[in-house]
């Protein structure tokens, strides 16, 4: 049966064997004495008995007990470290003892009364993190703006943390371990600031409006440190993008040139590619392909140099891309004029057909739908094997001229006629280098009108010789009908009829989406025939 004794630690009740008081107060004797001879020592102790307090305290909880024992006593001693840690034998500080876990390395969040403008919130959230203060000053008033998140922060933060009042509380704040060494460290950088505070008596002595300006300042630059930096990691993800942009269409100018090289005879057919001459196909092509590709190097290279300071180049080979670039221009240059020159002269012919006045004087004008293939296009697409016995149509959808997908180059106008014979008169137009080139490019065309009966059957397009060349050829159709005829036309007609709107008509009779549009020619020309019963557009 061991003795106990009740003691009071700053405070705090405890209940303690004789034989365990007895060395704690040794120890605290030794404590005393250590620190007698400080300025604060009064404070540094009381640190110290609050310290072993809170080591008591936790130890009791921990193992569920009332009385602080012998062992209790020698493991607060040993997490504490003892006096003679810093005696000083031969001229070497014997080494620091710490037994059992550290119970005081981690940091605690308080706010810090010695280095605060305001509250001494960012100081305290500084040093629990360890880092400077003015980040998370700058953080703070970056968020104000955000509907006062910062200043609403700040305010909560400012009332719930508590303030670091003890020598104790600033140890943890900045977690340093609160054993006596930690304390004999704390009192020494305390005497450092004390000294530096006096050396700098009159810094610190200055106006509080004075710090303001100072922290100001300090707040732009480290701002104008923030800005830079990002302003530097955001040149360089634009250089990123400007790299990838330019390598993408680098691939896709290659690609196209490889493409054109390997099939190069089986796109002449094809718009635009009927545009250019065959003679002077490769030498474009290469040419377009060293005029668009240089500079998208010149761009990479000099990205790479400014964004990402490398030097990709000299002198001499900028030069030589230079030189290989002018070449490339004055050759497409010269070769696209050659090719414009084909354009340079226009021709035209027309002839008329006549056509048979239908007995109820009504007219139907609808878009052919077969496909008109000519023997090239025969031998190529197989037809004798593959389509014997069939007819191709034209889809709706299906715009090609002879597989070429030129402009539209059909256009139709409808007038009233001087006599009683109704007509077409066919107006076929094209370019090129003089006007016999240009005539015989028009009348190399083929265009297909078909009439039976009342209905007059249009072709999609003029059609040009196979690998024939693309020199603005066109066909204006104008349909002259007597005065009081009817004219019936087919929605698929209307991209085709130049002078007059279906849907314009179609609005006033108030049909929509009609297969069918009837117009009447009067003697002021194609006029809308409005139906007396007219039909309500449906509610969507």
């Amino acid at each position: 049966m061991n003795k106990t004794i009740i003691i009071n630690i700053n405070g705090i009740i405890f209940h303690i064997e004789e034989d365990a008081y007895e060395v704690l107060r040794n120890y605290m004797t030794d404590v005393n004495r250590h620190f007698a001879n400080e300025d604060d020592s009064m404070e540094i102790t009381s640190d110290i008995e609050n310290r072993v307090a809170e080591m008591f305290t936790e130890i009791l909880n921990r193992e569920a007990r009332s009385v602080i024992v012998a062992n209790d006593v020698n493991a607060v001693i040993g997490q504490m470290g003892t006096v003679e840690d810093f005696e000083i034998n031969d001229g070497e500080q014997k080494p620091h003892y710490n037994a059992g876990p550290d119970f005081a390395t981690n940091r605690k969040l308080f706010r810090d009364p010695d280095h605060h403008l305001l509250g001494g919130v960012c100081s305290g959230i500084a040093n629990y993190f360890d880092i400077d203060v003015i980040w998370i000053r700058l953080g703070f008033i970056i968020t104000v703006p955000m509907g006062g998140i910062g200043f609403m922060a700040y305010i909560i933060l400012w009332v719930i943390l508590p303030r670091a009042v003890t020598r104790a509380d600033r140890m943890a704040m900045k977690g340093e371990n609160r054993d006596l060494k930690g304390f004999v460290k704390n009192l020494e950088e305390e005497v450092k600031n004390v000294h530096y505070a006096l050396n700098n008596i009159d810094n610190n002595a200055q106006p509080y409006v004075y710090r303001v300006r100072n922290f100001v300042e300090d707040l732009f630059r480290h701002l104008g440190y923030f800005l830079g930096g990002a302003a530097k990691l955001l040149i360089k993800i634009i250089g990123v993008a400007i790299l990838l942009t330019c390598f993408g269409f680098f691939v896709m100018a290659v690609i196209a040139l490889s493409f054109m090289l390997a099939i190069g005879h089986d796109v002449f057919h094809i718009f635009p590619f009927t545009i250019i001459n065959h003679a002077h196909s490769a030498i474009i092509y290469f040419s377009a392909f060293t005029v668009a590709i240089i500079p998208l190097i010149t761009i990479m290279l000099l990205t790479l140099r400014v964004v990402f300071s490398s030097k990709v180049f000299g002198k001499s080979t900028s030069y030589t891309m230079l030189v290989i670039w002018i070449a490339a221009v004055g050759l497409l240059a010269y070769h696209s004029s050659r090719v414009a020159a084909d354009f340079k002269e226009e021709a035209s012919f027309s002839q008329t057909i006549n056509i048979n006045a239908p007995a109820n004087n009504t007219y139907y004008l609808k878009l052919n739908d077969i496909k008109y293939l000519t023997k090239a296009d025969s031998t190529r697409l197989g037809i004798s094997d593959q389509f014997k016995g069939k007819v191709i149509l034209n889809d709706d959808n299906d715009d090609d001229n002879n597989h070429y997908n030129v402009p539209q180059n059909v256009h139709i106008n409808i007038e009233k006629s001087d006599v009683a014979q109704p007509v077409l008169v066919e107006s076929f137009t094209a370019r090129g280098s003089s006007y016999q080139t240009a005539l015989r490019n028009a009348r190399n065309t083929t265009y297909y009108f078909n009439q039976q009966d009342s209905v007059l059957t249009f072709d999609r397009t003029l059609k040009i010789p196979f690998m024939g060349l693309w020199r603005n050829q066109e066909i204006r159709l104008t349909l002259k009908v007597p005065a009081n005829a009817k004219i019936v036309i087919d929605k698929k007609m209307e991209r085709y009829i130049n002078n007059v709107s279906l849907y314009e008509c179609n609005e006033k009779n108030k049909k929509y989406y009609p297969s069918l549009t009837t117009f009447i020619m009067t003697n002021n020309g194609l006029q809308c025939k409005v139906d007396t019963l007219q039909i309500v557009k449906p509610k969507q």
